[in-house]
Parts: structure tokens; sequence; C-alpha cells
């Protein structure tokens, strides 16, 4: 019996149809546990301090995931780490992710992001387990490293940024925020390095387009790292989702900021 050869035709509709199926489930299967790791380097030499961020955990109950994200940072021995809001959306994961987040071994500084606060949780275990790092959860508060060489301040996001938390000038200086935008918002205020998420990079992101949409208070500030009119802004994607379990071209991610 003879078989007929595919035309390049054929071929080529074959392929068309299924690329949205292989993107599907590449959306669906494979990037939302695709852990990733960057880097960005802000010295010209051997570094002298790491800092590692993470950012909407929005724990759902996967705690291998979390383990493994745990994992991770604990491998990337930072200084200290860095965490900008929404631990969960639903009050019934709170005490599992306190649980898997009191296994980071580096202090743990971090504020809360909205779903944290939609949630109406006490966030007295949380204080507890940053504390206990050596860290600390920070309402529209400062932190200083154990070496007093950093200065983290931490901001809340209800209202407006707290311009009375100003940047300590003996120190290099970090701001955590959950809103990306209120980089803009910071009357005046300069800092060595902002750091923010909410924006989950849009989680789906079209080739020569960029994400499908972004929620309130990104602005410009999608995803990457920004010069922004109190500093240098990075923008993480996050580790978890948001409404729907899908990544497309935006992995889960956790920087490493060297300096």
């Amino acid at each position: 019996m003879r078989t007929g050869k595919i035309s390049r035709r054929k071929f080529l509709a074959g392929a068309a149809l299924a690329m949205p199926i292989v993107a599907l489930g590449d959306a669906g299967l494979v990037e939302p546990n695709w852990l990733r790791v960057r880097t960005m380097a802000f010295h010209g030499g051997k570094p002298r301090h790491r800092l590692v961020h993470f950012t909407d955990l929005h724990y759902k109950g996967n705690r291998a995931f979390l383990n493994r994200v745990v994992r991770t940072i604990n491998s990337l021995a930072g200084d200290f780490v860095l965490f900008t809001g929404d631990v969960i959306e639903e009050p019934e994961y709170l005490a599992e992710a306190v649980q898997g987040l009191g296994k980071i071994k580096s202090p743990l500084v971090g504020v809360p992001g909205n779903h944290d606060y939609w949630a109406k949780i006490n966030f007295d275990s949380l204080d507890r387990c940053f504390a206990a790092s050596g860290g600390a959860w920070l309402l529209d508060q400062q932190w200083r490293s154990p070496d007093g060489q950093w200065t983290v301040t931490g901001e809340t996001c209800l209202g407006a940024p707290q311009n009375g938390l100003v940047p300590d000038a003996k120190t290099r200086n970090v701001l955590l925020v959950h809103y990306p935008a209120w980089a803009k918002k910071l009357g005046g205020r300069k800092f060595d390095l902002i750091l923010a998420g909410h924006s989950h990079g849009g989680q789906v992101r079209l080739p020569f387009i960029g994400p499908i949409v972004t929620p309130f208070g990104v602005d410009e500030y999608e995803l990457g790292f920004y010069a922004s009119p109190g500093g240098p802004l990075y923008v993480n994607p996050g580790i978890g989702w948001f409404y729907m379990p899908f990544r497309f071209r935006c992995r889960p991610e956790i920087t490493v900021l060297e300096f």
C-alpha cells in the first residue's frame, strides 16, 4: 500500500491548528509550576550583598510547589529575603502558607498585598513568622539589616504611600510596595531600589503584544526593570496565579539582586 506524501500546505495547516493546543497546554500545565530564578547584578566585580525577592504567592494549597519555592530560596543564600504581598486569597490557606514560609532560613521581610486585606486575615501569625526568621512583617514600618548596611521600608497598600517614612542616609535603602505604580507617588523620596509585585506580569504575554491585561495599580510598570521617579524599580511576575490557572511566556520567578 502506498502512503501519500504530506504536502507543505497540509503540514503548515496542521501546524497552525496544533499551535494553539500546544500553547494552551503550556499555559495551563507547564508554566504555572515552571519556577525561574533570575539574577540581576548592580555591581562591577564580586558582589558584596545578595537580596532575594519573591511576591504574589497566592497560596491555594499546593504544598509541594510551596516547598519547592522555599527550597529554591534557601539555596540562593540571600543576606535577606524580600516579599511584596499577596500571601493568600482565602483565609483557610493562611496557616499552611505561614508554616511553609517559616522554613525560609534567611531573614524574611515583607509587606501585605491587596488580597491579604481582602481575605480579612489577622496578620499576627505572619508577624511572628517573619520576626522568627530575623526579619519583619512591615506595616508602614522600617527594618534595618543585621549588618546595619540596609534599611528596608515597607509600605502597606491601603491609602496613599506613607511619605513620612524617609530613606536612611547612612545606609542603602530598599522600598517594598505591592503596587508598582506607587513608585510615582513617593513625594520626592528616592530609594536605591524599589521592589513590587501585583501585576503578575499579566500572566499571559503574547509575542509582540505583551500582556493581555494587567490589574489596577500597575500603569506602565508591568514587568521587569524600570527607571522610576522614586528610583530603580523591579516588578516581579510573582509565584502564584490569580483568577485563572494560566501563565504563558511569564513564568513564576524568584529574583536575585546582587550589589
